[in-house]
């Protein structure tokens, strides 16, 4: 099941700090955790969904609002077996 998210508010930071930031959350979250980041980082919508992809985190979406960027990531659960 999955747990409640959390809520990263990164505006104002620039590449590649709210990477980093993330990466950092996703690893101390518990799994099944969900992370919504906020950042106005041009670079991050990029920066952030590759390094989920390069450390095995979920991007569950992304949404753009003008000079924002929403996205909400998952620390997943570890497979059953």
């Amino acid at each position: 099941m999955d747990q409640a998210a959390d809520i990263l508010d990164l505006r104002g930071l620039k590449c590649p700090l709210p990477s980093l930031l993330a990466r950092r959350a996703l690893y101390r979250a518990p799994r099944g955790t969900h992370l919504t980041v906020v950042t106005d980082d041009p670079l991050a919508p990029i920066d952030i969904p590759h390094m989920c992809r390069q450390e095995g985190f979920e991007v569950v979406k992304v949404a753009q609002n003008r000079d924002e960027t929403e996205m909400i990531l998952r620390n997943p659960c570890p497979a059953n077996g």
